[in-house]
């Protein structure tokens, strides 16, 4: 029922986004006369931000076409390689023999498009042959295609590990922290081949018990029975995923707001403000980050009430009984797989400690080929986005990887002065 009242006030404003849109137009056309008076830049401006405010935003493009290497520009072709119900595997293609690293990003399956981490693709392809995990939204995949469930992700990640074949390097941004340490894990466990070459973990819940946040905190404080009753809903019959059960994207991004509220709100007054001063370039980059960020995908709620439950409220992983299709997950098991973890100072999701906390569960790891890195002065989306992220924190994880990359050189020295994990 939820759902349909979502659809129901967003099909019963569309009249009026299209009297905004008109107003809009009218409004910033030079042959209006008034268009260029105070008072109609600022009826421009708020019927732009009436129209954004209530309006659904798609899932935008990657849009990575070109990428440099050695000082030269070089194509590169965005496509699926291989296409699961609920996840397609995309390559990032690029047009140069350069034999760089093999690198799967898993992004997270949290309410954002894989979209969200275009700055953390773009800073990585000069330097690798860069695989993502593009997560499919949970209302458009058919019943007839099964449910989705922690298990279920790690089966993924395994399964593209096997897809990519040996000398791969995996990274987990944020929630698949867990899930592919797990599927690592088990791929050690097993003996499995195309274990990845390095493991590379930022900013993800390992052990929220070391650093609790308000996220981790309001997990804990309720019931899973609170999550089904108050969060779950089931998708319309008139969507390809008709009657799956999900969280879905609207009530996602109404916690992700909620927790910056007075952040989000003076973005859209500043928004207003630079249309009727006529700053272009201010009110264009409002526009790009929050075509991103308002862009919302539903997520299984079988796997998002596993989640809360193994990750937040069990701590299952840390403790040593999260269980993988009645094997027992051993982070133990991981002896050829350096690791990698990335936090950041100010991060008030995964705080500091949470995900260095890898590196004592995986006991069997060579001191050599384990570091953990602390950020200053950076919040969540700092660690994979942003200036420090492309500066500090990319050459980073680039040089690791080659360091342990079995067709590379030895560690730089930045890798060799680090202090080894403990």
């Amino acid at each position: 029922m939820l759902y349909h009242l979502f659809d129901l006030n967003h099909a019963a404003l569309a009249p009026w986004r299209m009297a905004a849109s008109f107003a809009q137009s009218t409004f910033k056309n030079p042959l209006f006369p008034v268009s260029q008076t105070p008072y109609g830049r600022m009826a421009a401006a708020g019927a732009e931000l009436f129209e954004r405010t209530t309006r659904r935003f798609p899932k935008p493009e990657f849009g990575l076409h070109h990428t440099e290497i050695d000082g030269k520009t070089v194509a590169v072709t965005d496509g699926i390689v291989l296409s699961k119900p609920f996840c397609d595997l995309r390559h990032f293609a690029r047009d140069t023999n350069r034999d760089d690293p093999k690198l799967l990003i898993v992004a997270p399956m949290s309410g954002h498009h894989a979209t969200l981490l275009r700055g953390t693709v773009e800073a990585l392809l000069p330097h690798h042959d860069v695989y993502i995990t593009d997560w499919i939204d949970a209302r458009l995949v058919p019943l007839t295609d099964g449910p989705f469930e922690l298990d279920t992700y790690i089966d993924y990640v395994i399964d593209f590990l096997q897809f990519l074949g040996p000398d791969t390097h995996v990274m987990a941004v944020c929630q698949p922290a867990v899930p592919v340490l797990a599927a690592t894990a088990i791929m050690a466990a097993r003996n499995l081949p195309n274990q990845p070459r390095s493991m590379t973990l930022m900013g993800g819940p390992i052990d929220t018990r070391i650093a609790p946040t308000s996220v981790t905190s309001f997990a804990e404080d309720r019931p899973i029975s609170w999550f089904e009753q108050n969060v779950v809903t089931t998708v319309p019959p008139y969507y390809p995923g008709a009657f799956r059960r999900v969280y879905p994207g609207f009530l996602q991004l109404s916690g992700f707001v909620s927790m910056n509220m007075d952040r989000h709100v003076n973005a859209h007054l500043r928004l207003f403000q630079h249309l009727v001063e006529g700053d272009g370039d201010s009110a264009s980059a409002h526009r790009k980050f929050y075509d991103e960020y308002l862009a919302v995908m539903d997520m299984p709620a079988d796997f998002y009430l596993q989640t809360v439950a193994a990750v937040f409220k069990n701590h299952a992983l840390p403790k040593g009984v999260l269980v993988y299709r009645g094997e027992r997950v051993e982070p133990a098991a991981i002896e050829k797989t350096a690791l990698l973890t990335i936090e950041g100072e100010l991060d008030d999701i995964s705080a500091a400690g949470q995900t260095a906390a890898a590196h004592g569960l995986c006991k069997n790891i060579p001191a050599e080929k384990k570091i953990r890195h602390l950020q200053m002065n950076v919040g969540h989306y700092g660690i994979f986005n942003g200036r420090r992220w492309r500066d500090e924190i990319m050459p980073r994880v680039r040089d690791f990887i080659r360091a342990n990359d079995k067709k590379r050189s030895p560690a730089p020295k930045f890798v060799e002065k680090a202090v080894a994990a403990e």
